[in-house]
C-alpha cells in the first residue's frame, strides 16, 4: 500500500515548486533587462519604458547611505505596468542599485512598496540592473530617470545616459524624470545641439526643499540652479513636498517624490495619444 505524503511533506514540496517558479521568473526578468526581443521576435504590445536608477550610495559626510528613493520607482512602475507597458531597469554601471535608507522608513514607505520589497523577483531586478552601455535605446518608447540623492553624482553629464535620452527623444519618444532624477537631463542635447531643456517648462527638486531636507551641505550642486543655468523655465509648487508635474511637449518632469505617480500618468497619457 502506498502511503500518502504527510502535511509537512506536502508543504515542503509546495515550497520547492514555489522557489523554482520564482527562480524562473527572476531569470526571465534578468534576461529581459537587456531589452532583447522576446522569443519569436515578439515585442510587448504597448512597448517598453527604460527606467534609470543610480549606483551611487555615499554622502560626503553623513553616516547614512543614499541611493534610489524607492517609491519614485515603484509609484511610477505601478502605473505604467498596469497600463500595459513593460519596464527595464538600467543604471550607469549596471548591477546593484542601492536604496536610500531614509526612503525605506516612515513616513515614506507605503504598503505597495513594502509588497514589492517582499518579492524575490523585484529584489533581483534591483540587484541586477543593466549597464546603460548594454541598452539599445531604439527599443524604447520612453525613458524615466528616478531620483534619490545618489543620482546627483552619477546622472549629470553622463554621455551614455545622454545618448539613451537623446535617441529616445529623437525618435518621437518621451523623456521623463522626477525629483533629483531631473539631473539626468543635464547635458542632454536636442537635434540642433542645444540643451534639451533650454526654453522648456520644467521642474525638479527645489532649492527650498533641499534646505528643508537639511541636505544643502551634502549635494554637489543645487538642482534648481543647474536647470536654470541650462536655460530651462523652472517651475515649482507653492507648497514644498506636494505633487507637482510639468509637461512640455514630450518632456515630463516631477518636482519631488510625491510626484512620481503623476509623472507616470502623464507619460501614459502622452504614449496613448501618440499611438
Amino acid at each position: 500500500m502506498q502511503l500518502k505524503p504527510c502535511g509537512e511533506e506536502v508543504n515542503m514540496r509546495l515550497r520547492v515548486v514555489t522557489s523554482m517558479v520564482l527562480a524562473l521568473l527572476a531569470a526571465w526578468f534578468a534576461s529581459a533587462g537587456y531589452a532583447k526581443p522576446l522569443p519569436g521576435g515578439v515585442i510587448p504590445a504597448k512597448g517598453q519604458i527604460l527606467i534609470i536608477v543610480t549606483n551611487h550610495f555615499r554622502y560626503p559626510s553623513r553616516a547614512d547611505k543614499t541611493g534610489l528613493w524607492l517609491t519614485e520607482l515603484t509609484h511610477f512602475t505601478d502605473v505604467v505596468e498596469a497600463a500595459g507597458y513593460s519596464t527595464v531597469f538600467a543604471s550607469p554601471h549596471g548591477g546593484k542599485t542601492p536604496l536610500d535608507e531614509r526612503s525605506l522608513g516612515w513616513p515614506y514607505m507605503d504598503e505597495a512598496a513594502r509588497q514589492h520589497m517582499k518579492s524575490p523577483v523585484f529584489r533581483l531586478r534591483l540587484a541586477n540592473t543593466v549597464p546603460i552601455t548594454k541598452i539599445d535605446p531604439t527599443q524604447f518608447r520612453a525613458i524615466y530617470f528616478t531620483g534619490g540623492h545618489g543620482v546627483m553624482w552619477d546622472f549629470p553629464d553622463n554621455p551614455d545616459l545622454q545618448r539613451a535620452a537623446e535617441t529616445i527623444y529623437a525618435q518621437g519618444g518621451i523623456v521623463s524624470a522626477v525629483c533629483h532624477g531631473v539631473a539626468g537631463l543635464v547635458g542632454v542635447k536636442d537635434d540642433r545641439g542645444e540643451p534639451l531643456i533650454k526654453d522648456k517648462a520644467i521642474t525638479g527638486f527645489s532649492s527650498r526643499e533641499e534646505s528643508l531636507a537639511r541636505m544643502k551641505s551634502q549635494v554637489p550642486f543645487f538642482l534648481e540652479d543647474r536647470l536654470v543655468g541650462e536655460g530651462a523655465r523652472y517651475q515649482k509648487a507653492w507648497l514644498p513636498f506636494t505633487s507637482y508635474v510639468v509637461t512640455d511637449g514630450r518632456l515630463v518632469t516631477g518636482q519631488n517624490p510625491q510626484s512620481a505617480a503623476a509623472v507616470a500618468q502623464a507619460v501614459v497619457g502622452l504614449l496613448t495619444s501618440s499611438r
